[in-house]
C-alpha cells in the first residue's frame, strides 16, 4: 500500500478560524449581542442589580432592580457609553462590521 501524502497548506491562526467560523455561520449578530451584554457588566459593575437587557438599534435598554443604582448609574451615561464602546473595540469576539448589531449610542436605564 503506497502512502497517502498529504499536501501543505499555509498555516492559519486561530483568530483567524473563528472569525471565519463566525462568519460563515452567521451567528455574528447574536454573538455581539451576548459581547455588549458582557461589555454593560463588566464597565457598570450593576451585573447583579440588572434584571433585563435589550439592544437594538444602538441603544441598551437595562432594566434595573434597585431605583438608587439606577440614579446613580443615569448620572454616568456617557462615561458608560464610551466604556462599554472601548471594552468592545478591545473584544476579538466583537464582529465591527456588522450593519445589525454594532456600537452603543446610548443607554436607556428602566
Amino acid at each position: 500500500m503506497k502512502p497517502v501524502r498529504i499536501e501543505r497548506k499555509t498555516a492559519v491562526g486561530m483568530d483567524q478560524l473563528v472569525r471565519e467560523y463566525i462568519d460563515s455561520m452567521k451567528i455574528a449578530s447574536g454573538l455581539n449581542t451576548r459581547r455588549v451584554f458582557a461589555a454593560w457588566d463588566q464597565a457598570s459593575g450593576a451585573a447583579q442589580y440588572t434584571i433585563k437587557r435589550y439592544f437594538r438599534g444602538g441603544k441598551l435598554y437595562i432594566t434595573l432592580n434597585s431605583s438608587v443604582v439606577r440614579n446613580q448609574l443615569s448620572f454616568q451615561k456617557d462615561a458608560l457609553v464610551e466604556k462599554i464602546n472601548l471594552l468592545l473595540d478591545r473584544d476579538n469576539l466583537f464582529t465591527k462590521e456588522d450593519p445589525r448589531v454594532s456600537w452603543v449610542q446610548e443607554i436607556i436605564l428602566k
